[in-house]
């Protein structure tokens, strides 16, 4: 129960609650400790005796110094670890706008909460990579990305008065991520599917709100008219892409061509390499993609769709764009900013063969909200679980038997229904 630790010079008492054990809480916390070079000492402990049953630890910190202490209990401030002492927190004023205090909290995807006059304050709007601001008027503390602090705003610096609470997965979430630890193409994906679709199905019919983030190889693939039939049956409520994946589906409804090539044939058309020039210049001169579909410029396809349906979507911008579409926002904090608002209500996400937008959302998204990630490439995968987005459910395919596998198992839903 003790870790040896000569004579330490600063010790801190800290508390760890919930499912701490089968969520191997406990034993991240112990490891922090002493990777960090700390040691600890647990003085109390109480294990759950049913799966439902939380469990708590009280553990003495130690370490070498007060500022090797401090280093120690930002680690594992991570997993949950709160000091026993009650303290506020720490607040200092932005001296200058775009930037926080030196020493500012910086937030995880993580339920937060932060100790102010007393009272733990939930932090709303939680993002991982963001600092915390409480709003004086009302003590309120919300997320705050770097961009949009203003001068005079209230920081929370240091990790005292701060605790998160490590998102505890349940049964139907465990079986849900069953094989997300591991990305590999040998994956049973025919479970996976079933359990993807059903997960779809019920999100739809629980009023949640589901987020297709795509990439251009759903219309390259010939998929985008499986895309069609979700936008269509509102198991997709918002959709976020970039220019490309707009491109070439207008570029598909209008010319029947995805980057030159016939879609039905596969053969290179005539003169196809100008057909998605053309196409951004038809909804150019519509002044929108919404004045295509009305003047009938546009008459389907995901794009169509989106409009008919009355889906929300973002473009965003990118560097190498052709044109852009008109609806292409190419100003890229102007895109976090609309795409944090968009988000805040999604409830299930789905992201199909586009790796940099995948990373952009799963760094918005809170731990709470399960991910789907479909990509050819197991790189994307990996990359979104290396950057903090670990609730990501991974799967190694091709885009279009993935969506028509999909499509399957959510009619056969329907039918049982």
């Amino acid at each position: 129960m003790a870790q040896n630790d000569p004579t330490p010079l600063a010790v801190e008492e800290v508390e760890v609650r919930g499912h701490i054990i089968d969520s191997l809480i406990l034993p991240k916390v112990l490891d922090c400790i002493t990777t960090a070079g700390g040691s600890f000492h647990i003085k109390n402990i109480s294990i759950g005796h049913d799966r439902a049953d939380p469990s708590f630890a009280v553990i003495e910190v130690r370490a070498a110094t007060n500022e090797s202490l401090q280093e120690v209990l930002a680690q594992i401030a991570d997993h949950g670890a709160v000091p026993t002492a009650s303290h506020d927190c720490q607040l200092v004023t932005a001296d200058i706008d775009g930037a926080f205090p030196e020493g500012f909290y910086s937030t995880t995807n993580q339920r937060t909460e932060v100790r102010n006059s007393g009272k733990w304050l939930p932090v709303a709007e939680q993002e991982m990579d963001c600092g915390v601001t409480i709003d004086p008027p009302t003590s309120a503390a919300r997320c705050v990305p770097m961009s949009e602090v203003r001068q005079g705003m209230p920081i929370v610096v240091g990790h005292l008065g701060t605790r998160v609470f490590p998102h505890e997965r349940t049964q139907q979430e465990q079986a849900f991520g069953f094989m997300s630890s591991a990305v590999s193409t040998e994956k049973p994906k025919g479970v996976v599917i079933r359990q993807i679709a059903k997960s779809l199905f019920e999100n739809r019919q629980g009023g949640g709100k589901t987020l297709l983030v795509g990439g251009p190889a759903i219309v390259h693939t010939g998929s985008g008219n499986l895309i069609c039939e979700l936008l269509r049956d509102r198991y997709i409520d918002k959709l976020f892409a970039g220019n490309a994946l707009a491109t070439h589906d207008i570029e598909q409804s209008i010319f029947g061509t995805s980057l030159g090539v016939n879609i039905d044939e596969g053969s290179l058309a005539d003169t196809g390499h100008e057909h998605h020039l053309r196409a951004i210049n038809r909804v150019r001169r519509a002044g929108s993609i919404a004045n295509a579909v009305e003047t009938g410029v546009l008459q389907s396809g995901i794009m169509y769709e989106c409009v008919k349906n009355q889906v929300e979507f973002h473009l965003s911008g990118s560097i190498r764009d052709d044109g852009p579409l008109p609806d292409v926002i190419t100003d890229a904090l102007e895109c976090q900013r609309l795409m944090r608002r968009s988000i805040r209500d999604v409830t299930f996400c789905l992201m199909i063969a586009t790796t940099l937008h995948s990373i952009a959302v799963g760094n918005l998204l809170p731990a709470w909200v399960n991910v789907v990630c479909v990509d050819i490439n197991p790189s994307t995968v990996i990359k979104l679980s290396d950057r903090g987005s670990f609730q990501t459910v991974g799967l190694v395919t091709d885009v279009e038997p993935f969506l028509r596998s999909l499509l399957a198992e959510i009619r056969r839903l329907e039918g049982e229904q």
